[in-house]
């Protein structure tokens, strides 16, 4: 049974965790062996999550390892990151 790799496109388009099979296996091209085989490994290029039975992926990792956002940008759209919080030291009384 040969698989159809996911498009740049289909890829951008997943929700924020993707099944470890079908999407993220087809995304890099994988059979489906294959990729339970390297997950089993720890051989993947990106963390594998499980819940429960099933196998997941961050879609933001996956989408960094293939290179289509740049490492450091996992905002949603449009949300920027909170400024630090400025610490001051206790003042003596």
């Amino acid at each position: 049974m040969s698989t159809q790799p996911l498009t740049i496109a289909e890829i951008l388009d997943q929700p924020a965790l993707m099944r470890l099979w079908p999407a993220v296996g087809q995304a890099l091209g994988l059979a489906e062996s294959t990729t339970y085989q390297l997950a089993a490994e720890d051989r993947l290029p990106v963390e594998v999550i499980r819940l429960g039975r099933r196998k997941y992926v961050r879609t933001v990792d996956l989408q960094t390892f293939l290179r289509l956002r740049p490492e450091g940008h996992d905002n949603a759209a449009g949300v920027q990151p909170a400024a630090p919080v400025e610490q001051s030291a206790p003042t003596a009384k």
